[in-house]
């Protein structure tokens, strides 16, 4: 690192420089002369050789100059780290500033590389693994935790990055980083059974900063989750048909009595609530295993619109609620039709349970050219806007009794955004407690199929 170098008598002598101007230096200069002129006009009329002696006189004054030019030249080329020769005029002044510069320009350089430095540290400490990688994709700097995580070695210096991360979906997420936002989990290539998420960012260009950390535990307490999440789901399945069938068979009697029909009516009420769990949890199952299937049929968006208002009427006939289709686009959709209308079909019904009776409830489809909106809006009973942010969380509820009492199992929205996740749509919300709620889904152009 570059110690500040000290101050030079020059600088103290000249401390007033910054604030005089070039004619203040100038003035040194036509002193030196006038001198040398005034005695060359005497010796020269004493002699009886005026124009000569003047001649030599701004000979003289030349020589001056050329010698102070001479000694900044010689101390550019040669010195330029010491003090700088004092020297008066216009030629000291530029010395002085020349110096002056330098040295704020070294100070500048010694604090940056003081900045580095500490930069590089902390980088070094890191446990995540950190690899700079320039526009030609050669690697240029790693840190230890990129050699433990990734296998980088003092010989990959220069490497292509690709060479060395050969995984298909790693090559795929480098050439198409902005489509992946969240990064990359891929499996690590030097322990078996071992994760890595990697996220990269773009810096000077094509220049990219990658960033990559050990998931195994959390990869493995997510599969765990997930395995359990279906196995009883599926274990519930078998046992709760089975109640609910003899349930349903007792509860058709006519002779039963009216204190055990009272029970049997709260049982098929909540067995039908936990049918209703398991195959929300299914189904989110089903949509976590199955997130590289393509999903690229044409869905007809008028068509679906049409099935959705009409599935909605029949789910408000207990409601009374006045329900509005308003479609001002054309385009369709580029998706799985089972999983969007499933997604829809989620916050209409969450719409029109959450609705005092006799709102009105307005679903919508439209589009500005670059991308798509369904919108459900209603005049209900709206959400404080603390609980928007993790309205999407499995089992979150705003109310428990309120979501006991309409049935809700927790994992509607949950649903709605891994199904939109998988379509590049994303789901905003905006909302007013007792003035209503407006769900708005945003498809990107890339999900948009316009008519010819």
């Amino acid at each position: 690192m570059y110690e500040p170098y000290p101050v030079p008598e020059l600088a103290r002598e000249h401390k007033r420089i910054r604030y005089s101007s070039l004619w203040d230096f100038a003035k040194q200069d036509l002193r030196l002369l006038a001198f040398f002129l005034i005695i060359a006009s005497f010796i020269g009329f004493g002699i009886g050789y005026f124009w000569i002696c003047i001649v030599i006189a701004f000979v003289a004054f030349f020589a001056t100059q050329m010698r102070s030019l001479y000694l900044v030249n010689e101390w550019i080329s040669n010195r330029p780290y010491d003090v700088p020769p004092n020297i008066g005029g216009i030629w000291g002044a530029l010395l002085f500033n020349v110096y002056r510069a330098q040295r704020q320009e070294r100070i500048v350089q010694a604090e940056m590389v003081e900045l580095i430095d500490r930069a590089q540290s902390s980088l070094v400490a890191l446990q995540e693994a950190v690899v700079l990688i320039d526009e030609n994709q050669q690697i240029e700097w790693w840190n230890p935790a990129a050699e433990r995580l990734l296998g980088i070695s003092s010989d990959d210096r220069g490497r292509n990055i690709l060479t060395l991360l050969r995984q298909p979906n790693f090559i795929e997420y480098y050439h198409h980083i902005d489509e992946s936002p969240d990064g990359l989990k891929m499996r690590s290539s030097l322990f078996e059974d071992h994760y890595v998420q990697v996220k990269m960012t773009r810096f000077g260009g094509e220049s990219r900063v990658l960033v990559a950390y050990d998931v195994t535990r959390m990869h493995n307490l997510e599969q765990m989750r997930k395995d359990f999440v279906d196995n009883i789901s599926h274990e519930l399945r078998t046992p709760l048909t089975v109640l609910s069938g003899y349930i349903e068979t007792f509860t058709d009697q006519e002779d039963i009595n009216p204190r055990w029909k009272r029970a049997f009516d709260q049982m098929q009420s909540q067995t039908r609530r936990m049918n209703a769990l398991v195959n929300d949890l299914l189904l989110l199952s089903r949509l976590e295993n199955d997130k590289n299937i393509a999903k690229n049929q044409i869905i007809e968006m008028p068509s679906l619109m049409n099935q959705l208002f009409d599935d909605a009427q029949a789910y408000n006939m207990d409601y009374g609620h006045t329900l509005n289709l308003d479609i001002d686009s054309h385009c369709d959709l580029i998706g799985s039709d089972m999983e969007l209308a499933s997604a829809f079909s989620n916050l209409i019904t969450n719409a029109i349970k959450y609705t005092p009776k006799g709102g009105t409830i307005t679903i919508g489809w439209h589009d500005d050219g670059e991308s798509a909106y369904f919108v459900v809006q209603d005049n209900g009973i709206g959400i404080d806007p603390k609980h928007l942010p993790r309205l999407t969380e499995r089992f979150y509820r705003i109310d428990s009794d309120r979501s006991r009492r309409t049935g809700g199992t927790g994992l509607g929205l949950a649903i709605v955004k891994h199904v939109l996740m998988q379509h590049q749509a994303h789901l905003e919300i905006e909302s007013k407690e007792n003035q209503g709620s407006t769900f708005k889904v945003v498809f990107p152009k890339e999900r948009l199929s316009f008519p010819d």
